[in-house]
């Protein structure tokens, strides 16, 4: 507070001189794939599922203490603290420059094996988080879903070991992965929350089959494994047999904590994009379309707030339900945004062809992409009855 009685709000010089070595690293060592910001929805012409640069600039954040601020040095940190860890977070997405296109490893599955696991199983965290091993998550299913306590693959018991058997689907990078965090039925007489068990499958073990899933942008990143009788090691059970319903909380709540960020960024970016786009196709002075831009500025700042809101409350411990909300509303934002983007391009904007459709196809494939943000990490109706019930407090019928 100042002498006259105002509040400003600002950095500390601890945290003003972190983003300043941030800052600094990153001047010298992006790579020049990022230098201008990193295309995502790009990644597909490559041909390579995980660029071979991505993989050395994870493993060079890692060894300097920049893949995951807020863990100590043997995980790829600097034990930041929160408020440092939502500065990496903004610098990053301000610059559009990735961690890493693979998630599973450093989000999902070395927090949770963190957690949960034993020592065998946590000296597998800093190598996934590196980059140095690919995971994937087994946990979606033809019928199991959003719903995911409906999962059917099963692991029964047989001496030292699992027999699993089933089917997962939606399974991202499974083509290039070592390991899969799969999550199995060990108890199917028990309720449907309570008999689910985590395992950690080597993806080269017999019986595994996997099926690329080739999506609407001609992307081919998910896939579906199926499980045939596939011996996986007793001592491979993560946390406590029966248990494994806990650890998909964890999972996604942590995989949610930080994505907000960036989605909200991109967000901002896509409006400033719409702004020029407008501009150079003569629609700058259409009210129609000047309102729908504002409408959508506005999304942004307010979902900022609300991020800072929910961030704030999870660094202290708390639950965030306001990360549920701002799932949805990126999301479908974000789709809005796009098609805003296809309307105000006309008649070639729907157009996928970079030699046909205008702006090179940018804005029909990300709109393609931002359905799909809708469906990821639980869908937007699946996120609407959580807001209803859990914040809200609304019946169920």
């Amino acid at each position: 507070m100042r002498h006259d009685g105002t509040v400003q709000l600002t950095w500390s010089d601890a945290d003003q001189a972190f983003r300043e070595e941030l800052r600094a690293f990153l001047d010298e060592n992006i790579p020049a794939e990022t230098r201008n910001g990193f295309d995502f929805q790009g990644q597909a012409s490559s041909g390579e599922l995980i660029p071979s640069w991505l993989r050395v600039w994870q493993a060079t954040l890692f060894d300097n203490g920049w893949m995951i601020p807020g863990y100590p040095p043997e995980f790829g940190g600097r034990n930041a603290s929160p408020t440092q860890t939502m500065i990496y977070l903004e610098e990053l997405a301000t610059r559009r420059v990735p961690r890493a296109t693979h998630f599973p490893g450093y989000a999902i599955v070395a927090p949770s094996l963190l957690e949960y696991g034993n020592a065998q199983q946590r000296a597998l965290v800093a190598p996934a988080i590196r980059g140095d091993d690919i995971w994937c998550i087994g946990m979606s299913e033809p019928n199991a879903g959003s719903d995911l306590a409906s999962l059917q693959t099963r692991a029964v018991r047989d001496g030292d070991a699992f027999i699993v058997n089933g089917q997962k689907v939606w399974t991202s990078y499974a083509m290039v992965a070592a390991k899969c965090f799969c999550y199995v039925r060990t108890d199917p007489d028990a309720a449907k929350h309570k008999g689910i068990s985590v395992l950690i499958i080597s993806m080269d073990a017999p019986g595994i089959e996997i099926r690329p899933l080739r999506h609407i942008t001609g992307q081919a990143d998910f896939a579906e494994v199926f499980f045939t009788d596939v011996r996986v090691p007793a001592a491979n059970l993560v946390g406590e047999l029966n248990a494994g319903w806990s650890i998909t909380q964890g999972s996604l709540a942590h995989e949610r904590a930080g994505l907000w960020v960036e989605s909200v960024a991109r967000l901002e970016q896509t409006v400033q994009s719409l702004v020029e786009l407008a501009r150079v196709y003569g629609k700058a002075e259409d009210t129609g379309v000047r309102r729908k831009i504002a409408a959508m500025a506005e999304m942004a700042s307010s979902l900022r707030a609300l991020g800072y809101k929910g961030f704030a409350s999870y660094a202290q411990g708390s639950s965030a339900p306001e990360h549920s909300f701002m799932k949805v509303a990126s999301a479908e934002s974000g789709k809005a945004a796009f098609e805003l983007g296809m309307e105000i391009l006309g008649d070639h904007g729907a157009l996928v062809d970079p030699d046909i459709g205008a702006e090179a196809g940018r804005w029909v494939t990300s709109f393609y992409i931002n359905f799909a943000n809708t469906i990821a990490g639980g869908t937007s109706e699946i996120q609407r009855n959580i807001i209803a019930q859990r914040v809200l407090g609304l019946p169920r019928k």
